[in-house]
């Protein structure tokens, strides 16, 4: 009877937490004119992906947990909404951070070359396609690939077709799931890179004396000028490769977070239509509010590695009162 009570309790406080944190967020950036650009219409796509997952998927997943057996009491129709906004928001969320790791990664290693207007372009580009592609996986259910309700039994879920379940998990997850890994190799080996450069750059010290004889005729005098020891390699690490650093750092912790929200649940989801499967209700649910925690993650990261964030906040309930 605890956890009867405990569990939907905390369902309850995830879900309004992950609302509010990402409004808050989508306010910011709405607000200080600073964040209307690049890399920040990435974060706000993000949080408006986030927040709806919040705002029209976790409340009606709720209900469903709630009710006897997990059966679905909302009628067909209402059955077909949650779904494709399931994994409407689902997958544009994944992409999301998958769009954030692209964007840390070429302004990283090709800051030459990635411009802000080339940056701008490519983020808008990246946005596009994230909401166009997870809405095709999204609503080809409605157009007769798979089933998601069954009236005898009253379950409403994703549809279980085999060929449909290959080619949206790959597409919601495990493709994105390749690009990061690949990204954040690669940020990781031109981080080693550098450092190993600047290593091999250090000029070593002079020898401590050096002595000049100067003949004459006139009894031989000896100069000895001494001198420190010259090196051209910093102490500290330059700004810049401070800054690279951390969102090295963001880039690592955002997605070490995805992949260990997300994994348990698309690997069921695969595996559960093709070997026809029975995993536990339980286990079920755990995964899929696993995955839905993702959502509340996300904000917490990439603001939690920004102080313009954390400043725009404090400056944002202050002048409220």
């Amino acid at each position: 009877s605890i956890f009867a009570v405990l569990i939907p309790t905390l369902l309850v406080l995830l879900t309004v937490a992950t609302f509010l944190w990402n409004l808050l967020v989508l306010a910011t950036i709405l607000r200080v004119k600073a964040f209307h650009r690049v890399p920040h219409n990435l974060v706000a796509s993000t949080a408006v992906s986030d927040a709806l997952v919040a705002a029209l998927v976790m409340p009606l997943s709720l209900v469903k947990e709630l009710s006897a057996g997990g059966r679905w009491r909302l009628g067909r129709e209402l059955c077909l909404v949650w779904v494709c906004f399931d994994v409407l928001c689902c997958t544009a969320s994944i992409w999301n951070v998958t769009a954030i790791a692209l964007d840390r990664y070429w302004s990283i290693t090709r800051h030459l070359d990635y411009t802000l207007l080339t940056r701008r372009r490519i983020s808008n580009t990246m946005i596009a396609l994230t909401w166009v592609l997870s809405a095709a996986i999204s609503l080809a259910p409605l157009f007769g690939w798979g089933e998601t309700y069954s009236p005898e039994q009253e379950r409403c879920q994703v549809s279980q077709e085999p060929s449909y379940a290959i080619v949206s998990t790959g597409g919601a997850f495990y493709l994105p799931l390749c690009v990061v890994l690949f990204v954040y190799w690669k940020i990781y080996k031109a981080a080693k890179l550098r450092v190993g450069g600047r290593r091999r750059n250090a000029v070593g010290p002079l020898p401590e004396a050096a002595q000049v004889k100067e003949a004459s005729h006139e009894p031989q005098m000896v100069f000895t000028a001494h001198h420190a020891a010259i090196t051209f390699q910093t102490d500290g690490e330059t700004w810049k490769e401070q800054k690279e650093k951390k969102a090295a750092l963001m880039v690592g912790i955002l997605i070490g977070v995805f992949v260990l929200c997300w994994i348990p649940f698309f690997i069921t989801e695969l595996i559960s239509p093709l070997c026809s499967c029975n995993i536990p209700p339980i286990w079920k649910s755990i995964f899929l509010w696993l995955g839905y925690s993702n959502s509340f993650f996300n904000p917490l990261i990439y603001t939690a590695f920004n102080k313009n964030y954390n400043n725009a906040f404090k400056s944002f309930f202050v002048k409220q009162r």
